[in-house]
């Protein structure tokens, strides 16, 4: 006869019943019955075993529970961590500028050329490859709205425009020299006035900041809305005074004079006034 092998043998072991009673010890009632394996109980004690190990690494994990497990740092601890990589790289990029401004004295001392430690542009970006061309979906934007607006007489309506403000006393922006006047035939729909350096632009009457913020051909423009309908605009602004939804006076400071934006030559503020939609010539109605 062929004896079984060792290995199937095993595995028969595994497979063998067992039966666990379990009596009252005083009337020898017998009060549970368990037939097992070996496998099964290998089989519950595993799963078991898999699931506190997952439900461990899950707390771990995603609770605060972590923080008391010994050695383990806690918020407070990875806070100063942070705090102090922070100030070791600061300290690292003092000791650098410290030692370069000493080589520098050494330099100067021996009678050589220091070093020369500007900040250098970012070749990194190519400016000259950026395409500001229009798309096409923005040229076919435009070409529609070209055609409704071709026979549309009241794009500038002269009339509307012309109101009668003799009334209201407006404030001049800035004091400076004109030099590009109003002229909707090449599109410039305000003047360009230039004066000194830093000098301080103001809001021509009472009003309400609608708009203020960074654009890319006119830089820091600020926009205020008056009453009767009346819109003021200021581009090209090195720097802006008000939010926008602040309310302004008359003659208060509402930004810098600059040079900001691409559509512009030189420091100057390029002011526009606008009612009911329509341009109109500042010059007829504030005294520069």
């Amino acid at each position: 006869m062929s004896t079984p092998k060792p290995k199937a043998k095993y595995i028969n072991k595994l497979k063998d019943k067992y039966r666990l009673s379990i009596y009252n010890d005083q009337t020898y009632e017998e009060v549970l019955v368990l037939r097992l394996s070996r496998l099964n109980v290998i089989t519950v004690v595993g799963s078991l075993a898999v699931l506190l190990i997952a439900i461990v690494t899950i707390l771990i994990a995603f609770t605060p529970i972590r923080e008391f497990i010994p050695g383990y740092p806690d918020g407070n601890t990875r806070r100063n961590i942070v705090h102090n990589a922070l100030k070791v790289d600061s300290m690292e990029r003092e000791i650098q500028q410290w030692r370069n401004y000493l080589g520098n004295l050494h330099a100067i001392l021996r009678g050589e050329n220091p070093n020369n430690f500007e900040s250098l542009p970012d070749t990194s970006i190519r400016y000259k490859d950026i395409n500001f061309t229009r798309s096409l979906e923005d040229s076919l934007l435009r070409l529609q709205i070209e055609e409704e607006e071709l026979y549309n007489l009241s794009v500038f309506d002269h009339k509307k425009a012309g109101a009668n403000f003799s009334s209201i006393h407006f404030f001049p922006p800035v004091k400076g020299v004109i030099t590009n006047s109003f002229n909707i035939l090449e599109s410039h729909f305000g003047i360009d006035i230039v004066a000194s350096p830093n000098e301080v632009v103001v809001a021509i009457a009472d009003g309400t900041v609608i708009f203020a913020n960074w654009t890319l051909e006119t830089g820091y423009v600020i926009q205020v809305q008056h009453e009767n309908n009346l819109l003021s605009v200021y581009r090209h602004n090195s720097k802006l005074l008000k939010r926008a939804g602040s309310k302004v006076k008359a003659g208060e400071a509402i930004a810098i004079i600059g040079n900001s934006g691409e559509l512009t030559t030189g420091p100057h503020l390029h002011f526009e006034l606008w009612h009911n939609g329509n341009p109109i010539n500042p010059e007829k109605y504030i005294v520069f």
